[in-house]
């Protein structure tokens, strides 16, 4: 575990492997650790693969402001950099989606192409904005209930049911356990007023969208109305929930080293 600081904050990435850059950013309520961790063997032997915790995750130490997209996107740029892995290829998660396109739009200097899996520009909508609002509020009051819904809504429906209760139980004693409580909230408000939906449009990079047909924390149009957004985007689904790294991670691992061996 390395640390860089950048504006008040003492940001933790990890660092595996060699070769050309290649940069995972994780999704609200994630670390790099618990989103990416299973895959980095799959990619460090020919890439150095960083894998950053923004504000509100991991070990990241910072002053507790609201946050912004701005901020994290700061945060992981500073991290590539401490880890010399300029340029870099960017794959990012649910809200790190919406960071990573903030970092092509704005860094677009430092990134070579982006990858962003089960993103979304705005909660503009009901819909979104009743979810987040849910999480808010189940963080502040049971958070026992928070994490029996991130396992409910963040897998397919068949995943779900064949899971046995031995391990339902135990998975969600560990988000209970282990969860960065404070900091997923604040994550969580960056998600009720996000809009990144004017950088997405600046992103020239080749980027690869991808949308996940299951998800019921990001339904499959915004993925595609994100697609529909990024001049000369790729687009493709996967048959899986929210949390498609961890439910399909071969699937995953094939997409995104096709789209960079192309790129």
């Amino acid at each position: 575990m390395h640390t860089v600081d950048i504006e008040g904050a003492s940001v933790a990435y990890r660092v595996d492997g060699t070769g050309p850059g290649l940069v995972f950013v994780h999704g609200t309520g994630g670390n790099s650790q618990s989103n990416w961790g299973h895959l980095i063997e799959r990619f460090s032997p020919h890439r150095t693969v960083v894998r950053p915790d923004y504000a509100g995750s991991g070990n990241t130490q910072d002053d507790g402001k609201p946050l912004t997209v701005a901020v994290l996107a700061a945060q992981v740029v500073a991290a590539a950099k401490a880890a010399g892995a300029l340029p870099f290829d960017l794959v990012g998660f649910s809200l790190g989606a919406a960071v990573a396109a903030f970092i092509a739009a704005d860094y677009a200097s430092l990134v070579r192409s982006v990858v962003l899996l089960a993103g979304f520009t705005s909660s503009e909508d009901p819909r979104q904005k009743m979810q987040f609002e849910l999480w808010r509020d189940l963080i502040r009051a049971d958070r026992g209930a928070m994490a029996r819904l991130v396992l409910l809504t963040g897998f397919s429906p068949d995943f779900v049911s064949r899971l046995d209760d031995a391990i339902i139980d135990d998975n969600i004693e560990a988000i209970v356990r282990d969860n960065n409580w404070e900091g997923m909230a604040r994550q969580v408000e960056l998600d009720l007023t996000i809009d990144v939906s004017e950088h997405v449009r600046r992103i020239t990079q080749p980027t690869l969208v991808i949308g996940c047909t299951h998800d019921q924390m990001v339904p499959l149009a915004h993925a595609r109305q994100l697609a529909a957004r990024i001049p000369h985007a790729r687009y493709a689904e996967m048959e899986t929930g929210h949390l498609a790294a961890l439910e399909q991670p071969d699937a995953f691992v094939t997409l995104v080293s096709e789209f960079l061996r192309d790129a």
